[in-house]
């Protein structure tokens, strides 16, 4: 899948969800909700030079995630500290994985109003 390709199915996922609108940051596409939940590196960013999303994150998660999958999830920079994970995106994609994981970072940060949005759609 090129970059674009990438780009462009990862844009869909999160423009899905109630309210929220992309900015770039650092020239790359990042998603916000009133705060910022998503962001795309498609060529990489500092030590990570692949393909992966940031995604903000529940507390605790982070950790049990790079416990179950360190080849596929890791602790980013920067955002890292704040529980957000890292996920690989330059192997095969399950894109209804990523789907669950931007929908969980969009959760970590949308209003109440917004949450209630989505699980209006979703119902």
């Amino acid at each position: 899948m090129s970059d674009e390709e990438l780009e462009e199915r990862v844009r869909r996922i999160c423009l899905n969800l109630p309210e929220a609108t992309e900015l770039a940051s650092h020239g790359s596409p990042a998603f916000f909700v009133g705060k910022q939940f998503v962001m795309l590196w498609t060529d990489g960013h500092h030590e990570h030079d692949f393909a992966h999303l940031w995604c903000a994150a529940a507390p605790g998660v982070q950790r049990d995630l790079i416990a179950q999958s360190p080849d596929r999830i890791f602790r980013p920079p920067y955002v890292g500290t704040r529980g957000w994970i890292g996920v690989r995106l330059d192997g095969p994609v399950d894109f209804n994985e990523i789907e669950m994981f931007v929908e969980d970072a969009y959760r970590c940060v949308a209003t109440k109003r917004q949450v209630a949005l989505l699980d209006a759609l979703s119902s």
